[in-house]
Formats: C-alpha cells, structure tokens, sequence
C-alpha cells in the first residue's frame, strides 16, 4: 500500500514548497552580495536579510489561530498573491525596497508555512506525520540544491535581465498550483477554547512556557538557528575570503546534504513522542563541528569550508522534523496549534538572531570569530539535550 505522506494530494504540496522556497535561495545569495556592492556593512546586510523571518516570528502565533479558525486553503491563496508582489519588488528597487519585500515576504512565510504543515499534521495518521513534516521540511531545502549556483550565474549587470524572469516565473507558478491544491477545510483536531485569539495566544503562551518539554526544544531550535543564519547570511560574503572557496558550491553541498539526509533517514525519525536524547545531542554535536570547520577554513582551506557544509546540512536536515515531530505527540492537543507556531516563531527567531547579532560580531571581529562563537553555543546545547530519564507523554 501507498504510503499516505506520498500520496498525490501531498505530493502536490511538496511541489508547491519546492516552488515558493526557490526564490529565497537565489535572494540569500542576491542580496547580501547587492549589500556588499552598495558598502553596505554586515550589520545594514543582516538587519535586511533579518527583516524576513523577523516578521515571520511574530506573524506565526496568529497565523496557527487564524489558520485554524478558516482553514488551511483559504489562508494560502490570499497570501499566495500578496507574496508575488513581493517578489515582483525585488527586480525593481534597490537595497531599502528589498527591506520591504523581505518583510511582505515574511508575513506571507508566517501563514504560507503554518498552512502546508498544519494542513500535513491534521491530514495523516499518526505513524505517518514523522514522514510528512520530513518531506515538507525536504522540498523547503531542495531549491538551495540549484539557487545559489542560479543567483551566483544571473549576479551581474548584464544578467540581472534574468533575475527579472525568475522572480516573476516563480511568482505566476507558485500562484498557478497554489490554487490548485486541496487540504482539508476543516481541522480534524480538537478545537481551542471558544475565546478571542489574542486571548487565547496570551493564554497559550502563558502556558507553554511552564511546558517543559517546550521550553527545552525551542531553546534547542532558537541557537542551532543562530547558527543556521549566520551561515545564510555571511557564506556569500565569508566564502569569497577564502583560497579555492566558493559560496555557491557551499550552498550546494549543504543542500544537497540535507535533501539526502531527508531522504536516507525519513523512516528513522523518531515518531512516539518519547524524548531521544542521543538523536538530539549528536545533532547538536555535528552543528558546533560544523561551525568550527568553518571557523577553520579561513586558515586551513576550501577542504574544511567544504566539510562544515556537509556537517551543518546533517544537522538541519534532522532537528526541526525530530523536534516538530515530539511536540505534536506531548503538546496538548487544545492548544497545539498555536504552540507549535510559537515553536516555528522561536526558529525564525534564531535566524534572524544569526543575520542581525552575528553581523554586528563580525563587522566588529572577523567572520571566522564569529563562526567560533556559533560553535560554542552549539556545545552548550548538548547539555539542554541531555536526559537522564523518560519524560512523561503528556503535560
């Protein structure tokens, strides 16, 4: 029998993932290296690039209840065409307007994203959601497979014809099988409590954050995705630094090890809501070696820049869908919506943490110091990993 997670309906929203994240793996490129030809410094570079998911940390909360309240379909064709405007920006303005494009972009992130994964959540059956979050967390990495190397080919003012293109390419597909695809109207999980949603956010953020096991994987989620995002933001830049490096080859191989490791190990992914330290504490393990070969590489060479792109691809190619995963098994089922949106908000976080604070350390040390750092916050982490016994199913 088919496995329900690759069943058509599903397939069709993995496509639409695959489309709406191949413009921001050519921007992530584009835009800090049209920061850097302006003199811009890495802190202006990392507050535009930040604008994105800052925006999507605070929209998320909302969105889950929004997205509860009318529905998955709904929700993604309005925000659907609000974010082809904002694309549509991009290849008009210059470095303020991309500022607003990333926020447009960011609000539409925030419900785009709630949308596909709620609408996964609610529609397969237990043993199947660990796969379903996988894949969709797959196909958003996919595009970093061919948009660097994209962005990198089309950077220049006799090709920027071509960003043109691809930018409005994207924004007509995204829009044609967005409206094409179908998810559940309706969620098939117990509803909230009949109360206002800013009531009702306040009150389920009052209560998570007495949620321990919450607690322990938003923090695990918002400094891995510190990490996540400076590198993001400054491999464009921090590659050219570096002998034989080469920031959309980079790019490349930590995609491609993600989409692999997505792949290799989907079935593997923990889907009992038990706590798996080991998993948790090697992942954490694998992004401060990560960091640290790329701290090294400025020295060393193209070799360990290489290999902290394989290692950082390992590492998120398998913490947020091990995490997301066990928080839909120990959150309670009233709130999780929302909970889990205010998880997804603590990563956006992070990344943006990764653009606007590492920026600052780099511009005022260097970027292998501030890769450095990211790796000592890395093995901090595996404390918070650590877990001496079995935590309880529910709280």
């Amino acid at each position: 029998m088919l496995n329900v997670a690759w069943s058509w309906p599903f397939l069709r929203l993995y496509v639409l993932t695959l489309l709406y994240f191949s413009a921001n793996a050519m921007l992530n490129v584009i835009i800090p290296l049209k920061g850097a030809s302006l003199g811009a410094s890495n802190t202006a570079i990392g507050i535009v690039m930040g604008a994105y998911l800052c925006t999507t940390m605070c929209f998320r909360p909302w969105a889950g209840q929004v997205i509860h309240k009318h529905g998955p379909i709904k929700v993604l064709r309005i925000i659907l065409v609000i974010n082809g405007f904002a694309l549509l920006l991009y290849p008009f303005t210059g470095l303020g307007g991309y500022a607003v494009a990333r926020i447009l972009q960011g609000v539409c992130t925030a419900f785009f994203s709630m949308a596909l994964q709620l609408g996964i959540i609610d529609a397969l059956p237990d043993k199947d959601r660990s796969q379903g979050i996988s894949l969709y967390s797959l196909c958003s990495y996919m595009p970093g497979l061919f948009g660097p190397l994209l962005a990198l080919s089309m950077w220049g003012s006799d090709r920027m014809h071509y960003f043109t293109v691809a930018m409005i390419a994207i924004a007509v597909s995204t829009g044609a099988v967005g409206y094409s695809a179908q998810m559940s109207s309706e969620p098939s999980r117990p509803a909230a409590q009949k109360t206002g949603q800013g009531d009702m956010m306040f009150k389920s953020f009052s209560r998570l954050i007495r949620n321990r096991q919450w607690c322990r994987c938003s923090l695990l989620m918002l400094v891995a995705s510190i990490v996540f995002g400076a590198v993001t933001t400054f491999i464009p830049l921090y590659a050219g630094q570096i002998e034989s490096g080469n920031a959309g080859m980079y790019l490349m191989l930590q995609a491609g090890t993600v989409v692999l490791a997505r792949l290799a190990l989907r079935k593997k992914i923990p889907s009992d809501g038990h706590w798996h330290a080991s998993w948790i504490i090697g992942i954490m393990l694998l992004l401060t070696a990560a960091a640290l070969s790329l701290s090294g590489a400025l020295t060393a060479g193209a070799v360990w820049l290489y290999l902290g792109a394989v290692l950082m691809g390992f590492a998120q190619a398998l913490l947020y869908p091990i995490l997301t995963t066990y928080l839909t098994f120990v959150l309670p089922p009233a709130d999780r919506n929302v909970m889990i949106g205010w998880f997804i908000a603590m990563a956006d976080m992070g990344v943006s943490l990764g653009s606007l604070v590492m920026g600052l350390i780099a511009d005022h040390t260097s970027y292998s110091a501030m890769y450095l750092l990211c790796a000592g916050l890395g093995a901090a982490m595996v404390i918070v990993a650590y877990e001496r016994r079995r935590p309880t199913l529910r709280t």
